[in-house]
Protein backbone atom coordinates (compact mmCIF):
# COMPACT_ATOMS: atom_id res chain seq x y z
CA UNK A 1 0.00 0.00 0.00
CA UNK A 2 3.05 2.24 0.40
CA UNK A 3 4.41 1.84 -2.77
CA UNK A 4 0.84 2.47 -4.17
CA UNK A 5 0.35 5.65 -2.33
CA UNK A 6 3.50 6.91 -3.55
CA UNK A 7 2.96 6.43 -6.95
CA UNK A 8 -0.03 7.81 -6.64
CA UNK A 9 1.41 11.07 -4.68
CA UNK A 10 4.38 11.43 -7.77
CA UNK A 11 1.43 11.04 -10.37
CA UNK A 12 -0.86 13.78 -9.00
CA UNK A 13 1.70 16.18 -8.26
CA UNK A 14 3.00 15.46 -12.30
CA UNK A 15 -0.84 15.77 -12.81
CA UNK A 16 -1.18 18.93 -10.98
CA UNK A 17 2.19 20.34 -13.01
CA UNK A 18 0.38 19.72 -16.22
CA UNK A 19 -2.45 21.49 -15.32
CA UNK A 20 -0.45 24.12 -14.59
CA UNK A 21 1.39 24.49 -17.63
CA UNK A 22 -1.51 23.29 -20.18
CA UNK A 23 -2.25 26.90 -21.31
CA UNK A 24 1.34 27.98 -21.30
CA UNK A 25 2.23 25.33 -23.51
CA UNK A 26 -0.59 26.01 -26.56
CA UNK A 27 -0.18 29.36 -26.22
CA UNK A 28 3.55 29.33 -26.57
CA UNK A 29 3.27 26.54 -29.27
CA UNK A 30 0.63 29.32 -31.13
CA UNK A 31 2.74 31.48 -31.03
CA UNK A 32 5.44 29.54 -32.71
CA UNK A 33 3.34 28.62 -35.22
CA UNK A 34 2.49 31.79 -36.23
CA UNK A 35 5.99 32.40 -36.77
CA UNK A 36 6.88 29.77 -38.03
CA UNK A 37 4.82 30.71 -40.71
CA UNK A 38 5.49 34.12 -40.81
CA UNK A 39 9.44 34.09 -41.21
CA UNK A 40 10.81 32.34 -44.56
CA UNK A 41 13.66 30.58 -44.01
CA UNK A 42 14.20 28.93 -47.45
CA UNK A 43 17.07 31.80 -47.87
CA UNK A 44 18.58 31.75 -44.45
CA UNK A 45 21.91 29.91 -45.96
CA UNK A 46 22.42 32.80 -47.91
CA UNK A 47 22.05 35.35 -45.54
CA UNK A 48 24.65 33.32 -43.21
CA UNK A 49 28.10 32.88 -45.24
CA UNK A 50 30.37 33.92 -42.22
CA UNK A 51 30.63 33.99 -38.34
CA UNK A 52 30.67 37.77 -38.65
CA UNK A 53 28.72 39.36 -36.01
CA UNK A 54 25.84 40.10 -38.67
CA UNK A 55 25.21 36.53 -39.20
CA UNK A 56 25.52 35.62 -36.03
CA UNK A 57 22.97 37.91 -35.30
CA UNK A 58 20.79 37.16 -38.03
CA UNK A 59 21.00 33.45 -36.92
CA UNK A 60 20.26 33.91 -33.55
CA UNK A 61 17.00 35.65 -34.52
CA UNK A 62 15.91 33.21 -36.89
CA UNK A 63 16.58 30.85 -34.13
CA UNK A 64 13.85 32.82 -31.87
CA UNK A 65 11.32 32.72 -34.39
CA UNK A 66 11.59 28.40 -34.76
CA UNK A 67 10.72 25.61 -33.09
CA UNK A 68 11.71 25.05 -29.16
CA UNK A 69 11.96 21.05 -30.23
CA UNK A 70 16.12 20.76 -29.87
CA UNK A 71 16.08 17.68 -32.00
CA UNK A 72 14.31 19.59 -34.73
CA UNK A 73 17.05 22.82 -34.00
CA UNK A 74 19.99 19.70 -34.33
CA UNK A 75 18.53 18.95 -37.39
CA UNK A 76 17.86 22.19 -38.97
CA UNK A 77 21.14 23.74 -37.71
CA UNK A 78 22.56 20.45 -40.50
CA UNK A 79 20.20 21.56 -43.19
CA UNK A 80 22.09 25.00 -43.07
CA UNK A 81 25.05 23.86 -43.17
CA UNK A 82 25.12 21.49 -46.30
CA UNK A 83 22.99 24.55 -47.94
CA UNK A 84 25.99 26.69 -47.39
CA UNK A 85 25.59 28.34 -44.42
CA UNK A 86 28.52 29.12 -41.69
CA UNK A 87 29.25 26.49 -39.04
CA UNK A 88 29.57 28.71 -36.01
CA UNK A 89 26.58 30.84 -37.68
CA UNK A 90 24.66 27.53 -37.86
CA UNK A 91 25.50 26.49 -33.84
CA UNK A 92 24.31 30.31 -33.18
CA UNK A 93 21.21 29.90 -35.05
CA UNK A 94 20.39 26.14 -32.98
CA UNK A 95 21.46 27.92 -29.56
CA UNK A 96 18.78 30.41 -30.32
CA UNK A 97 15.75 27.99 -31.30
CA UNK A 98 16.30 26.42 -28.28
CA UNK A 99 16.84 29.42 -25.62
CA UNK A 100 15.45 32.66 -26.93
CA UNK A 101 11.81 30.69 -27.73
CA UNK A 102 8.60 32.42 -26.69
CA UNK A 103 7.53 29.38 -25.20
CA UNK A 104 9.75 28.65 -23.21
CA UNK A 105 10.19 32.29 -21.29
CA UNK A 106 6.15 32.04 -21.28
CA UNK A 107 6.77 28.76 -19.25
CA UNK A 108 9.44 29.98 -16.97
CA UNK A 109 7.59 33.11 -15.76
CA UNK A 110 4.30 31.25 -15.14
CA UNK A 111 5.75 28.38 -13.81
CA UNK A 112 8.71 30.09 -11.38
CA UNK A 113 8.78 33.82 -11.86
CA UNK A 114 9.80 36.49 -14.25
CA UNK A 115 12.89 36.70 -13.43
CA UNK A 116 14.04 33.49 -15.18
CA UNK A 117 12.35 34.42 -18.41
CA UNK A 118 14.70 37.67 -18.21
CA UNK A 119 17.44 35.21 -17.21
CA UNK A 120 16.85 33.32 -20.32
CA UNK A 121 16.48 35.86 -22.63
CA UNK A 122 19.79 37.50 -21.33
CA UNK A 123 21.23 34.08 -21.04
CA UNK A 124 20.87 33.27 -24.47
CA UNK A 125 23.02 35.79 -26.35
CA UNK A 126 25.37 36.29 -24.29
CA UNK A 127 26.08 32.09 -24.32
CA UNK A 128 26.04 32.87 -28.20
CA UNK A 129 28.44 35.39 -27.62
CA UNK A 130 31.01 32.84 -26.07
CA UNK A 131 30.50 30.04 -28.23
CA UNK A 132 31.16 32.05 -31.38
CA UNK A 133 34.55 33.48 -29.73
CA UNK A 134 35.41 29.64 -28.90
CA UNK A 135 34.66 28.62 -32.47
CA UNK A 136 36.31 31.39 -34.03
CA UNK A 137 39.30 30.64 -32.01
CA UNK A 138 40.05 27.35 -31.38
CA UNK A 139 38.42 25.39 -34.36
CA UNK A 140 41.02 24.13 -36.60
CA UNK A 141 39.62 24.56 -40.26
CA UNK A 142 40.85 20.94 -41.10
CA UNK A 143 38.43 19.96 -38.19
CA UNK A 144 35.82 22.73 -39.60
CA UNK A 145 36.52 20.90 -43.23
CA UNK A 146 36.09 17.72 -41.52
CA UNK A 147 32.84 18.09 -39.81
CA UNK A 148 31.55 19.87 -42.85
CA UNK A 149 32.25 16.89 -45.16
CA UNK A 150 30.31 14.62 -42.43
CA UNK A 151 27.44 16.74 -43.20
CA UNK A 152 27.41 16.30 -46.61
CA UNK A 153 26.86 12.76 -46.09
CA UNK A 154 23.16 13.64 -45.03
CA UNK A 155 23.33 10.97 -42.68
CA UNK A 156 19.98 10.21 -40.52
CA UNK A 157 19.77 11.89 -37.33
CA UNK A 158 16.48 12.83 -35.88
CA UNK A 159 13.52 15.71 -37.32
CA UNK A 160 14.99 15.65 -40.22
CA UNK A 161 11.18 15.78 -42.21
CA UNK A 162 10.60 18.94 -39.85
CA UNK A 163 14.19 20.25 -40.84
CA UNK A 164 12.98 20.02 -44.83
CA UNK A 165 9.58 21.56 -44.09
CA UNK A 166 10.57 24.57 -41.49
CA UNK A 167 13.27 25.22 -44.48
CA UNK A 168 10.78 24.84 -47.27
CA UNK A 169 9.69 27.56 -49.83
CA UNK A 170 7.04 30.10 -48.77
CA UNK A 171 5.18 32.22 -51.25
CA UNK A 172 3.73 35.67 -51.06
CA UNK A 173 4.37 38.01 -47.57
CA UNK A 174 3.95 37.46 -44.05
CA UNK A 175 0.76 39.22 -44.17
CA UNK A 176 -0.63 37.40 -46.90
CA UNK A 177 0.47 34.15 -45.42
CA UNK A 178 -1.06 34.92 -41.87
CA UNK A 179 -4.56 36.17 -43.42
CA UNK A 180 -5.35 33.78 -45.81
CA UNK A 181 -6.68 30.24 -44.99
CA UNK A 182 -3.71 28.07 -46.72
CA UNK A 183 -2.28 30.11 -43.75
CA UNK A 184 -4.13 29.50 -40.92
CA UNK A 185 -4.29 25.47 -42.34
CA UNK A 186 -0.45 25.62 -41.98
CA UNK A 187 -0.20 27.43 -38.59
CA UNK A 188 -2.62 24.42 -37.34
CA UNK A 189 0.10 22.14 -38.71
CA UNK A 190 2.88 23.48 -36.85
CA UNK A 191 0.61 23.61 -33.72
CA UNK A 192 0.08 20.34 -33.71
CA UNK A 193 3.76 19.68 -35.10
CA UNK A 194 4.97 21.35 -31.85
CA UNK A 195 3.08 18.80 -29.57
CA UNK A 196 4.34 15.87 -31.13
CA UNK A 197 7.45 16.49 -31.34
CA UNK A 198 7.77 17.45 -27.56
CA UNK A 199 4.93 15.35 -25.95
CA UNK A 200 7.94 12.85 -24.98
CA UNK A 201 9.77 15.63 -22.90
CA UNK A 202 6.85 17.20 -22.07
CA UNK A 203 5.55 13.91 -20.39
CA UNK A 204 8.71 12.57 -18.66
CA UNK A 205 9.73 16.25 -17.78
CA UNK A 206 6.46 16.22 -16.17
CA UNK A 207 6.80 12.52 -14.25
CA UNK A 208 10.46 13.35 -13.11
CA UNK A 209 9.43 16.08 -11.92
CA UNK A 210 6.61 14.75 -10.05
CA UNK A 211 8.96 11.80 -8.56
CA UNK A 212 11.41 14.33 -7.41
CA UNK A 213 8.76 16.68 -6.11
CA UNK A 214 7.07 13.79 -4.37
CA UNK A 215 10.07 11.22 -2.78
CA UNK A 216 12.99 13.73 -2.85
CA UNK A 217 13.02 15.81 0.40
CA UNK A 218 14.27 19.44 0.04
CA UNK A 219 17.14 18.67 2.76
CA UNK A 220 18.79 16.20 0.56
CA UNK A 221 18.56 18.94 -2.72
CA UNK A 222 19.78 21.62 -0.03
CA UNK A 223 23.28 19.79 0.53
CA UNK A 224 23.41 18.45 -2.80
CA UNK A 225 23.42 22.65 -4.07
CA UNK A 226 25.78 23.94 -1.00
CA UNK A 227 23.10 25.63 0.10
CA UNK A 228 24.65 26.58 3.47
CA UNK A 229 27.62 28.08 1.61
CA UNK A 230 25.82 30.76 -0.75
CA UNK A 231 29.26 31.61 -3.08
CA UNK A 232 30.41 28.48 -3.18
CA UNK A 233 26.55 27.92 -4.08
CA UNK A 234 26.67 30.02 -6.83
CA UNK A 235 29.90 28.25 -8.89
CA UNK A 236 28.78 24.66 -8.10
CA UNK A 237 25.10 25.39 -9.64
CA UNK A 238 25.96 27.25 -12.72
CA UNK A 239 28.37 23.84 -13.39
CA UNK A 240 26.21 21.20 -12.25
CA UNK A 241 22.77 22.28 -13.95
CA UNK A 242 23.64 21.10 -17.71
CA UNK A 243 24.92 17.89 -15.58
CA UNK A 244 21.76 17.62 -14.35
CA UNK A 245 19.99 18.07 -17.78
CA UNK A 246 22.16 15.26 -19.15
CA UNK A 247 20.73 12.70 -16.96
CA UNK A 248 17.80 13.88 -17.43
CA UNK A 249 16.93 13.18 -20.79
CA UNK A 250 14.50 15.67 -21.26
CA UNK A 251 14.92 18.71 -23.29
CA UNK A 252 13.66 22.17 -24.51
CA UNK A 253 10.17 23.32 -22.41
CA UNK A 254 9.99 19.82 -20.99
CA UNK A 255 13.05 21.00 -18.30
CA UNK A 256 10.96 23.48 -16.60
CA UNK A 257 9.15 21.61 -14.51
CA UNK A 258 11.99 20.05 -13.09
CA UNK A 259 13.74 23.68 -13.20
CA UNK A 260 11.17 24.47 -10.98
CA UNK A 261 11.74 21.53 -8.54
CA UNK A 262 15.87 22.12 -8.47
CA UNK A 263 14.93 26.14 -7.74
CA UNK A 264 12.60 24.81 -4.66
CA UNK A 265 15.00 22.54 -3.65
CA UNK A 266 17.77 25.37 -3.39
CA UNK A 267 19.78 25.34 -6.45
CA UNK A 268 20.97 28.63 -7.44
CA UNK A 269 19.33 31.01 -9.91
CA UNK A 270 22.46 30.78 -12.37
CA UNK A 271 21.97 26.71 -11.79
CA UNK A 272 18.38 27.06 -13.07
CA UNK A 273 19.48 28.81 -16.13
CA UNK A 274 22.42 26.64 -16.83
CA UNK A 275 19.95 23.36 -16.55
CA UNK A 276 17.59 24.90 -18.98
CA UNK A 277 20.95 25.78 -21.27
CA UNK A 278 21.91 22.08 -20.87
CA UNK A 279 19.47 20.63 -23.52
CA UNK A 280 21.78 20.63 -26.03
CA UNK A 281 24.29 18.10 -24.69
CA UNK A 282 22.12 15.08 -23.69
CA UNK A 283 23.09 12.02 -24.72
CA UNK A 284 20.74 11.61 -27.51
CA UNK A 285 21.48 15.00 -28.83
CA UNK A 286 25.14 14.09 -28.86
CA UNK A 287 24.71 10.61 -30.48
CA UNK A 288 23.24 12.93 -33.67
CA UNK A 289 26.00 15.13 -33.71
CA UNK A 290 28.32 12.01 -34.03
CA UNK A 291 26.53 10.96 -36.82
CA UNK A 292 26.28 14.51 -38.34
CA UNK A 293 29.76 15.66 -37.62
CA UNK A 294 32.10 13.00 -36.59
CA UNK A 295 33.82 12.00 -33.32
CA UNK A 296 36.07 14.79 -32.83
CA UNK A 297 33.72 17.47 -34.06
CA UNK A 298 31.50 16.04 -31.54
CA UNK A 299 33.83 15.96 -28.39
CA UNK A 300 34.94 19.84 -29.27
CA UNK A 301 30.86 20.46 -29.80
CA UNK A 302 30.27 19.24 -26.09
CA UNK A 303 33.36 20.83 -24.06
CA UNK A 304 32.73 24.61 -25.98
CA UNK A 305 29.16 24.40 -25.61
CA UNK A 306 29.34 23.02 -21.90
CA UNK A 307 31.67 25.89 -21.15
CA UNK A 308 29.53 28.47 -22.79
CA UNK A 309 26.80 27.16 -20.63
CA UNK A 310 28.50 27.79 -17.40
CA UNK A 311 29.87 30.90 -18.15
CA UNK A 312 26.69 32.17 -19.23
CA UNK A 313 25.41 31.14 -15.86
CA UNK A 314 27.93 32.45 -14.23
CA UNK A 315 27.75 36.09 -15.67
CA UNK A 316 23.30 36.39 -15.38
CA UNK A 317 24.07 35.37 -11.68
CA UNK A 318 26.30 37.68 -11.11
CA UNK A 319 24.11 40.62 -13.31
CA UNK A 320 20.68 39.49 -11.08
CA UNK A 321 22.66 39.39 -7.98
CA UNK A 322 24.07 43.28 -8.40
CA UNK A 323 21.15 44.39 -9.29
CA UNK A 324 18.83 43.00 -6.43
CA UNK A 325 16.31 40.55 -9.10
CA UNK A 326 17.29 37.30 -8.20
CA UNK A 327 14.14 35.78 -5.91
CA UNK A 328 14.75 36.11 -2.52
CA UNK A 329 11.05 33.33 -2.00
CA UNK A 330 11.21 29.92 -3.54
CA UNK A 331 7.45 29.14 -3.60
CA UNK A 332 6.56 27.75 -7.64
CA UNK A 333 3.19 27.90 -9.28
CA UNK A 334 4.00 24.30 -10.50
CA UNK A 335 4.99 22.38 -6.64
CA UNK A 336 2.88 24.66 -4.29
CA UNK A 337 -0.10 24.96 -6.75
CA UNK A 338 -3.66 23.13 -5.98
CA UNK A 339 -6.19 22.75 -8.73
CA UNK A 340 -9.27 24.91 -8.03
CA UNK A 341 -11.58 27.29 -10.37
CA UNK A 342 -9.21 30.40 -10.40
CA UNK A 343 -7.56 32.22 -13.45
CA UNK A 344 -5.80 29.09 -14.27
CA UNK A 345 -8.53 27.18 -15.15
CA UNK A 346 -9.65 30.04 -17.28
CA UNK A 347 -7.07 30.24 -19.30
CA UNK A 348 -6.82 26.25 -20.01
CA UNK A 349 -10.50 25.87 -20.66
CA UNK A 350 -9.72 29.03 -23.48
CA UNK A 351 -6.47 27.38 -24.70
CA UNK A 352 -8.14 23.92 -24.68
CA UNK A 353 -10.68 25.56 -27.41
CA UNK A 354 -7.53 26.49 -29.13
CA UNK A 355 -6.21 23.19 -28.95
CA UNK A 356 -9.34 21.61 -30.43
CA UNK A 357 -10.08 24.09 -32.65
CA UNK A 358 -6.08 23.69 -34.29
CA UNK A 359 -6.47 19.81 -33.82
CA UNK A 360 -9.21 19.74 -36.08
CA UNK A 361 -7.85 22.09 -38.52
CA UNK A 362 -5.02 19.40 -38.90
CA UNK A 363 -7.13 16.67 -39.25
CA UNK A 364 -9.00 17.93 -41.81
CA UNK A 365 -6.21 19.45 -44.19
CA UNK A 366 -4.44 16.28 -44.46
CA UNK A 367 -2.18 17.01 -41.32
CA UNK A 368 -2.34 13.05 -40.82
CA UNK A 369 -0.30 12.53 -44.32
CA UNK A 370 1.68 15.05 -44.22
CA UNK A 371 3.28 13.71 -40.93
CA UNK A 372 3.58 10.28 -42.58
CA UNK A 373 5.26 11.59 -45.44
CA UNK A 374 7.82 13.68 -42.93
CA UNK A 375 8.66 10.47 -40.83
CA UNK A 376 9.56 8.37 -44.33
CA UNK A 377 11.37 11.66 -45.65
CA UNK A 378 9.43 12.17 -48.70
CA UNK A 379 8.99 15.53 -47.70
CA UNK A 380 9.00 17.78 -51.07
CA UNK A 381 10.86 21.11 -50.43
CA UNK A 382 12.27 22.22 -53.65
CA UNK A 383 9.16 24.78 -54.86
CA UNK A 384 6.58 21.80 -55.70
CA UNK A 385 3.25 22.70 -54.01
CA UNK A 386 4.21 26.19 -53.13
CA UNK A 387 1.96 28.45 -54.87
CA UNK A 388 -0.44 29.31 -52.30
CA UNK A 389 0.83 31.21 -49.56
CA UNK A 390 1.26 28.53 -47.23
CA UNK A 391 4.10 26.74 -44.97
CA UNK A 392 5.83 25.32 -47.95
CA UNK A 393 3.81 22.09 -48.66
CA UNK A 394 0.01 20.79 -49.94
CA UNK A 395 -2.35 19.44 -47.84
CA UNK A 396 -4.76 16.72 -49.87
CA UNK A 397 -7.19 18.54 -49.33
CA UNK A 398 -6.09 21.67 -51.53
CA UNK A 399 -4.66 18.69 -54.45
CA UNK A 400 -8.34 17.36 -54.48
CA UNK A 401 -9.46 20.96 -54.68
CA UNK A 402 -6.89 22.02 -57.80
CA UNK A 403 -7.52 18.67 -59.64
CA UNK A 404 -11.32 19.50 -59.38
CA UNK A 405 -10.28 22.87 -60.77
CA UNK A 406 -8.38 21.52 -63.87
Amino acid sequence: MYILSALGHALWMSFTMFWQIFWGLSLGFLFSAVIEVMVSKSEMSKLLPDDSPRSITFASLLGAASSSCSYAAVAMARSMIRKGADFTAAMAFQFAATNLVLELGVLMWVLIAWQFAAAEFLGGPIMIVVLALLFRFLVRDSLRKQAIEQAEKGIAGSMEGHAAMSMSEQNGTWKQRLTSRDGWTAISHSYVMNWVMLWRDIGVGLLVAGALAAWVPDSFWQKFFLVSHPTLAMIWGAFVGPLIAVASFTCSVGNVPLAAVLWKGGISFGGVASFIFGDLIILPILNIYRKYYGRRMTAFMTITFYIAMVVAALIVEALFQLFGWVPHQRQTAVIDAEISFNYTTVLNIIFGVVFVILTTVFFRTGGPEMMRMMEDGKHDHHGTGHDAPSHGHRSPAQGRHSHRQH
